[in-house]
């Protein structure tokens, strides 16, 4: 069986925990690690695969897992997508997902390539749960409760505010969807905290929650890259009601997000030209093997 060759674009926590998944995919191989400084202080555990500063200087990709921050996410995607491979990434700025879509649709369609967009946990895996019970009980409501635990997109948000030498948001459930973001941050010398404070109490990520920011001396002090969510849902299946549905996790956050990533980009081989959410693809493209098999252990 000829193995899917995946290159790893982006090697910070989740580029990291990506190639991990990916050495343990039994249908996968990895292409190559892209990062900015290319070969350049190598970290050990990168040794003997080929370390590039640009896709194009590897052989025969066939998929692009980009580990990169969210609002990076377009650009690459845009770059790699008109080569003809096909990319997947954790892109989580739930508003602007429809956007996204719209706009690499058009760019994955023109490279004849496939794009997967927002696969990770929350939007990704969680959003099949949330479909799952809605169709279940079709009238109802449906809450997302987050955490505790640390933010990704969140943190990375905040440090590449100016002044801040590096961040740590921290997600607070208060129960019905509502949240409560804890910001930690740890200041270059000569930063302002009071500019710093107001510049992420007035970014997306940080607009629509009850948002404290505290600054620190050092935040891997407080690192800690625990996760969770409860998915609940009641509501009604035909004209029966009180149906009630819930679904929990607590995660290692990084390392359930490049799970999902190696995932889609094996179902992005098995998709037709364009983009798509994971919603959109049939969940048994995300496991590796004989689909008969998959059907007789699973179903």
């Amino acid at each position: 069986m000829k193995k899917i060759r995946a290159a790893v674009v982006g090697y910070g926590n989740i580029g990291k925990y990506t190639l991990e998944a990916l050495i343990e995919a039994p249908d996968m191989e990895v292409a190559g690690i892209v990062r900015r400084r290319g070969a350049e202080d190598l970290p050990k555990e990168l040794e003997g695969y080929k370390v590039v500063k640009d896709i194009r200087e590897l052989e025969a990709v066939d998929v692009a897992i980009l580990a990169t921050p969210t609002r990076s996410v377009e650009e690459y995607a845009k770059d790699i997508l008109a080569l003809g491979i096909n990319t997947v990434d954790s892109f989580d700025i739930h508003t602007q997902i429809v956007e996204l879509r719209r706009t690499l649709d058009a760019a994955a369609k023109a490279g004849g390539a496939v794009s997967i967009i927002s696969a990770g946990w929350d939007p990704g895996s969680d959003s099949i749960v949330r479909t799952l019970m809605e169709s279940l009980a079709p009238k109802g409501l449906t809450y997302t409760n987050f955490g505790p635990g640390r933010s990704m997109g969140h943190s990375v948000a905040v440090r590449a505010i100016h002044g801040v030498r590096d961040a740590l948001s921290v997600t607070i459930p208060l129960g019905t969807g509502i949240h409560r973001r804890m910001v930690y941050v740890e200041l270059e010398g000569d930063a302002d905290f009071g500019q710093v404070k107001q510049a992420i109490l007035k970014d997306p990520y940080f607009v629509h929650d009850e948002t404290h920011v505290t600054q620190v001396e050092s935040v891997d002090a407080l690192n800690d890259v625990g996760h969770g969510v409860n998915l609940v849902r009641k509501g009604v299946s035909g004209q029966t009601h009180n149906q009630l549905f819930e679904f929990n996790m607590k995660i290692n956050n990084p390392a359930l997000t490049a799970q999902v990533l190696v995932n889609v980009a094996r179902a992005s081989m098995r998709q037709q030209p364009g983009c798509y959410t994971m919603i959109e693809i049939p969940v048994i493209d995300l496991l590796p093997g004989d689909r008969e098999e998959i059907v007789g252990h699973l179903v």
